[in-house]
């Protein structure tokens, strides 16, 4: 009776329904499944449940207290995570030691790649080319005080860099984005004084048919591998002092710039309607796994648009 009234009166959210139909869960629960070293550890709701609650969590900018008193709520997030009326829901402290495990196991990646496998099998991954980029991402605390590169007893693990002469502190994100599709294909997170070259290779998908990047990703090292592996270089070119930038490079820049502003579409979605203008957490972890689940959550939605 109980589930016959939820699915009455599930609300407005009928895009819940839509990604719920979407998604093989069990297929989900079987990558995770490891995620409990024994059945002790394992909570009393089902873990595809905890799954589909941080995924709202990110759909809706919710604190682990604001996502249990919502889900208490709304009927709509009640269907989606298979939470009958006459049930409760998850506490916030069980929200949270989930999120802690999956971060700890390293499987927000897991989940991750297994819906991006899936929405491939879909069809909805091109492979035309693969835009990569990074942004900065501010850290959840205050930088210290002093010096700028000085390391802070808080956050220990976030970074300092410059960008347009100002210092920043925190974080950087780095994606690959598929070319037509816009659906994120890799998400790496790091300390914000790594240069975006270095996580460059392991953004590269392998089975597309060109790379695009900015000039930061402008060296002879990812050039040679992109060649190596029959992928078309798109990486713009950079002038250095004494050698200025031939007419057709500066052409060829402008060209892979129309085309890579997708990928800053990608952040600009990111920052703008999910607040990743700031880490959330503190600690490379945590951030990293915050990173993973709210890259799943926006593929899905994109998902929705390139199925509609």
């Amino acid at each position: 009776m109980a589930d016959g009234l939820v699915n009455q009166r599930a609300g407005r959210n009928g895009w819940l329904d839509r990604i719920d139909s979407i998604v093989d869960w069990p297929a989900v629960v079987k990558v995770l499944d490891g995620i409990y070293a024994s059945d002790e550890g394992r909570p009393s709701y089902p873990l595809v449940t905890y799954v589909k609650l941080l995924l709202l969590q990110q759909w809706y900018g919710l604190s682990d207290p604001g996502l249990e008193e919502a889900v208490d709520d709304r009927l709509s997030f009640r269907r989606f995570a298979g939470l009958p009326l006459d049930e409760g829901v998850p506490d916030h402290s069980a929200i949270w030691r989930f999120r802690q495990e999956l971060a700890k196991a390293g499987l927000a990646e897991v989940l991750f790649a297994e819906v991006g496998r899936q929405l491939d099998a879909k069809g909805l991954i091109v492979r035309n080319g693969t835009l990569i980029d990074a942004t900065l991402v501010a850290a959840a605390v205050k930088p210290p005080k002093g010096n700028a590169g000085e390391v802070s007893e808080r956050d220990p693990e976030a970074g300092w860099t410059k960008k347009n002469g100002k210092s920043h502190f925190g974080y950087k994100a780095h994606i690959a984005v598929d070319e037509g599709s816009e659906i994120i294909r890799d998400a790496i997170l790091t300390a914000a004084d790594l240069h975006d070259s270095q996580p460059a290779a392991s953004l590269i998908q392998g089975d597309e048919k060109a790379v695009y990047g900015d000039k930061a990703y402008a060296s002879e090292a990812l050039r040679t591998k992109l060649a190596a592996a029959g992928i078309d270089d798109r990486v713009m070119y950079k002038a250095s002092r004494n050698k200025p930038l031939k007419p057709w490079q500066t052409w060829f820049n402008k060209v892979v710039a129309a085309i890579r502003c997708a990928v800053e579409r990608r952040f600009a979605v990111m920052k703008r309607h999910y607040g990743f203008r700031r880490a959330r957490y503190i600690g490379l972890e945590r951030n990293a796994c915050h990173l993973q689940l709210l890259c799943t959550a926006i593929n899905l939605k994109r998902a929705l648009v390139l199925a509609a």
